[in-house]
């Protein structure tokens, strides 16, 4: 009997992702898409929209899963991993339905899945479940056959992704004055959410002040600031900030946010400030507007010396720890016990999500987890 490939019992990999407008016709209908259900009239969209304009409509994230997709395929390809790569997103083409269909008339059976949001949280993990969920209902709707799909786990705190935002936050320090680069603090910067979506996030077992999603965060911030520590000699204070709030006003979001917290740096007399986006794999629409360009203008407005770290991108270190993630999961479906990589104090995320894990506000079908309507048991499991 032929040796199963060490990505078996998996024939596809599918790069998921959120999507983003691609010219200036495409800003509204995405957002449109984007908001879907809560009745957010056209010209309040042509306001909320108004970053895009700034850069000519296009969101970079298309073109920066573009450059993901390429390398975890040549990554693949010098490793001797035949996996093919697809690429879904939820609010724009390439649709996920779209792509799934592709997969299954490609005759794909067994596919893993790699969303763009690497830590615990509705909007970064479930909502992703529910749109596969939602794709696949399409398709089981046309009568085409179904892949089983699973998700790769939480990766925030795989070498792969830590160390590169290490090195961007070093290479950020350098760009400071130098005068001003011993005392700079960190500001770790992630999407603020609601807080009732912080404390029920991750396993149900967890859920309290912040969750998995604020504890996730402080784990590789600590990381972050002890490697830069480790490499610098200098202990440069920090802290974990959020940008991005979207929500009404009434509603209590994750704070404090990036621009106040830069007043408050520069009140309390903090010579320079490094940025560095952790909760974020590419420097899309949300880096380029509201770091580089809204925290930016604050801190030029008070004075503040400041740079950005940049994210982990198309990183071959990060391409490297997805073939890690791939090749963990296969063996585990195998039923083989594997080496989990992970560093800091949390250790490695779960395969799959457990009931009650990061909970919608009403419950919808969600895939790869232990709720899913779709089969996502261990390979030979009863």
């Amino acid at each position: 009997m032929p040796e199963q490939p060490a990505h078996a019992p998996y024939d596809a990999l599918l790069l998921l992702s959120f999507g983003g407008p691609e010219g200036p016709d495409d800003v509204v209908p995405f957002l449109e898409n984007v908001t879907r259900g809560r009745g957010i009239p056209r010209e309040r969209l042509k306001e909320v929209g108004r970053h895009y304009f700034l850069f000519g409509g296009i969101s970079p994230i298309n073109a920066q899963n573009r450059e993901l997709l390429d390398a975890l395929r040549k990554d693949f390809a010098e490793h001797g991993l035949d996996l093919p790569v697809y690429w879904g997103n939820r609010n724009w083409a390439p649709y996920l339905a779209d792509t799934l269909r592709e997969i299954a008339a490609d005759g794909r059976r067994r596919v893993l899945t790699l969303a763009t949001s690497a830590y615990a949280s509705y909007s970064g993990c479930r909502q992703y479940r529910e749109n596969l969920a939602d794709a696949l209902a399409a398709l089981e709707g046309e009568g085409l056959p179904l892949p089983r799909v699973d998700k790769l786990r939480h990766y925030f705190n795989h070498p792969g992704f830590v160390r590169p935002m290490v090195d961007a936050t070093l290479a950020a320090l350098a760009e400071l004055p130098e005068a001003a680069r011993a005392g700079a603090h960190l500001a770790f910067t992630t999407h603020s959410i609601p807080t009732a979506a912080a404390d029920t996030s991750g396993p149900a077992e967890g859920h309290g002040d912040g969750g998995a999603y604020v504890a996730q965060h402080l784990d590789v911030a600590r990381l972050i600031a002890e490697a830069v520590r480790e490499a610098t000699g200098v202990e440069h204070p920090w802290r974990l900030v959020y940008q991005s709030r979207s929500g009404a006003p009434h509603i209590p979001w994750l704070e404090p946010d990036i621009c106040e917290h830069l007043e408050e740096l520069h009140g309390a007399g903090a010579p320079a400030a490094v940025m560095v986006p952790i909760g974020f794999v590419s420097d899309h629409m949300e880096v380029k507007y509201d770091l580089d360009t809204e925290a930016t203008a604050k801190a030029g407005e008070l004075g503040l010396p400041v740079a950005r770290a940049a994210t982990v991108g198309a990183d071959p270190r990060f391409a490297a720890a997805v073939r890690d993630l791939v090749l963990e999961r296969a063996a585990t479906e195998r039923g083989r016990a594997v080496d989990r990589c992970a560093l800091g104090a949390l250790g490695p995320s779960h395969d799959l999500c457990p009931v009650g894990c990061c909970p919608a506000r009403a419950p919808r079908p969600a895939a790869a987890g232990a709720d899913s309507p779709y089969d996502n048991r261990p390979q030979g499991a009863s």
